[in-house]
């Protein structure tokens, strides 16, 4: 069987999209680009107190411009990825698959029994920007120094960031959703070898989930003046490790 610089993506049959399902359970679940569609949806979502408690950076109130915008923006990426997995399909054909320094979808959708698919959240993996440290100058010298690495460096940190419709929640889907992210594509395509995640101190459920997928907690760091747009005051940051076995 031949192989294409997709694997393991599929092309989506009625959108010509970039996707991967998830695994049964849970294989009525897809991931795929983000679509201007879904601004009503995450506006909805994002104004709900279940999953704006959690959520650090999304304006609060959550307007239908503040969707456009985000959408306008991740769009961008997603697109410039699927040009890049274009151009090496192109040029490499046949080839082993090549490494990529982006993640083309992130979009979660639920398919129902009439084929409609129904947004209900965003899983995305970028190189860390360490949020805990409030010394602005340590900060942007990590930043720096982790944006100035080669593709596929095994010394890149990284870091996932996602959310899932509280409607969703308790499920296991986004514990399934970040197994997937990690085996199919973090790890083959883009040679990741070691993740850094922040959870909320207050935050058990995604602390858990990070838990479950082999993550290991480092330290909490105290946060005394960070507030969330919506008002609420956040005490701390759970960080969490995960490292390839070497």
């Amino acid at each position: 069987m031949s192989t294409t610089q997709f694997d393991p993506l599929q092309i989506h049959p009625k959108t010509g999209e970039l996707f991967l399902r998830l695994p049964s359970p849970h294989d009525n679940i897809i991931i795929t680009p983000p679509r201007m569609s879904d601004a009503p949806t995450i506006v909805s979502y994002m104004n709900d107190p279940a999953l704006y408690y959690w959520l650090e950076g999304p304006p609060f109130p959550y307007l239908p411009q503040h969707a456009e915008e985000w959408l306008t923006k991740i769009k961008t990426d997603t697109d410039a990825a699927r040009e890049r997995l274009d151009r090496a399909n192109e040029e490499h054909g046949d080839a082993p698959p090549v490494v990529v320094p982006c993640w083309p979808i992130r979009s979660l959708r639920e398919v129902r029994e009439d084929g409609s698919e129904l947004f209900i959240g965003d899983i995305t993996l970028v190189r860390e920007r360490w949020p805990d440290l409030e010394d602005k100058e340590a900060k942007a010298t990590l930043e720096r120094a982790n944006a100035a690495k080669e593709d596929g460096d095994p010394s890149i940190v990284w870091c996932i960031g996602d959310y899932l419709a509280p409607s969703h929640h308790g499920k296991g889907i986004m514990t399934a959703a970040i197994r997937t992210l990690l085996d199919k594509w973090a790890i083959p395509r883009m040679g990741v070898r070691q993740i850094r995640v922040e959870t909320f101190t207050d935050n058990i459920g995604s602390r858990r989930v990070f838990e479950k997928l082999g993550f290991v907690f480092e330290k909490t760091v105290p946060l005394e003046r960070r507030v969330l747009n919506s008002g609420r005051r956040i005490e701390g940051m759970d960080i969490l490790w995960w490292k390839a076995d070497s």
